[in-house]
C-alpha cells in the first residue's frame, strides 16, 4: 500500500464515519479500486485508522465526553447506587458497549469477520448490504420518527441499542445507521440517537482496534517476521490522522443534516452505490481499477 493509497482511503473513512453509508464498506470499495493487497496489515489498517476517526469524538464534544455528575445522589442509596450516579454517562457506554463486545468477541474468534472482510466475500456483501440498508432508511423514519428530548437514556435502552449495534459486524450495514437507528427504536430524538452513537463509537472502536493490534502482534511473532516497518508504521500514523481531520470536519455537518432531513437521502445513495457496484459486476467486469 502506497502512501497515496492510504491518504486517499483515510479521506473516504473520514467522510463515512459518522454518515449512515458503512465506512468499512466504502473502504473495502476503495482498496478494491485502487488495486490494494489483501493482508492481515491492511485488513487492520482498516479498523485501526477507524479509531482516528472516532477519536474527533473527543475532541468535538470534549466537554460532554469527559463529564460526572455531581449532583447529589437520591436519599437513601448505596455506595454502589452513588458510584453509579456519579459515573452514569460512562456506565452507560459500558452497558450498550457490553453485547457489542461479547458478541463481537465470539464471532471475530470464529473467523466469520475475517472471512466476510476477504475482497472476494466482500465485494458482494458490501453491496448488498448497502441497497438493503438503504431501502429500509427510505421508511425508518416513518417508523421510528417518534423520539421527545423528555426520553433520556436509560440502561434498558443502552443496552438494546448496543444489541443493535451487532448488527454492524456485517461489512456494508454502517455501525452508524445501527446505532442511530436503535436510539431511534428507544425513543431517543435522531439528534440524541446519534450523539449518542458516536459516543459509543469510542469504546467498540477501541476495543476492535486493540483486538486487531494484539493479533498482529500475536501473529507476528508466530510466523517469526515483523510487520512493525517503518513504512508500515508510517501509514498507520498518516491514515489515523487524516481520518480524525477529515471526521472532525464532517461530523457536525452530519447532525444537523440528520436532525433536519432524516435517512432518506443517505438511503438513496446506498441504493444507488450498491445497484451499479451489483450491476457492474454481474456484467463481468473487475472492481480493480488501478494497480
Amino acid at each position: 500500500m502506497t502512501i497515496l493509497q492510504t491518504i486517499i482511503i483515510a479521506i473516504v473513512e473520514g467522510l463515512t464515519e459518522f454518515l449512515p453509508v458503512s465506512s468499512t464498506g466504502h473502504m473495502l470499495i476503495a482498496e478494491n479500486l485502487l488495486g490494494v493487497e489483501n493482508s492481515a496489515f491492511v485488513r487492520a489498517f482498516t479498523v485501526i485508522i477507524q479509531f482516528g476517526a472516532i477519536l474527533s469524538v473527543v475532541v468535538l464534544y470534549w466537554n460532554r465526553f469527559f463529564r460526572l455528575d455531581h449532583t447529589p445522589a437520591p436519599a437513601g442509596s448505596t455506595s454502589w447506587q452513588k458510584i453509579k450516579h456519579k459515573w452514569y454517562f460512562y456506565w452507560l457506554l459500558l452497558v450498550a458497549f457490553i453485547p457489542t463486545g461479547v458478541i463481537g468477541f465470539v464471532v471475530k474468534k470464529s473467523g466469520m469477520i475475517d472471512f466476510m472482510l476477504t475482497p472476494e466475500n466482500a465485494i458482494w456483501i458490501v453491496p448488498v448490504m448497502l441497497v438493503i440498508g438503504g431501502v429500509f432508511m427510505l421508511f425508518c423514519d416513518r417508523i421510528f420518527n417518534k423520539g421527545s428530548e423528555n426520553n433520556k437514556i436509560t440502561e434498558r435502552r443502552a443496552f438494546n441499542i448496543g444489541l443493535i449495534q451487532c448488527f454492524s459486524m456485517i461489512p456494508g450495514t454502517s455501525r452508524s445507521m445501527a446505532t442511530i437507528v436503535g436510539g431511534m427504536s428507544q425513543k431517543l430524538t435522531r439528534r440524541r440517537a446519534a450523539e449518542f452513537s458516536f459516543f459509543l463509537a469510542v469504546p467498540t472502536m477501541a476495543a476492535a482496534t486493540g483486538l486487531d493490534l494484539l493479533e498482529l502482534f500475536i501473529g507476528d511473532h508466530a510466523v517469526g517476521t515483523s510487520w512493525a516497518t517503518s513504512d508500515n508504521i508510517m501509514m498507520l500514523v498518516v491514515g489515523s490522522v487524516v481520518a480524525f481531520i477529515v471526521a472532525l470536519l464532517a461530523m457536525k455537518w452530519f447532525v444537523d443534516f440528520l436532525a433536519k432531513y432524516g435517512f432518506k437521502w443517505f438511503g438513496v445513495y446506498r441504493i444507488i452505490v450498491g445497484a451499479f457496484i451489483l450491476i457492474w459486476m454481474l456484467s463481468g467486469h473487475s472492481m480493480v481499477m488501478f494497480e
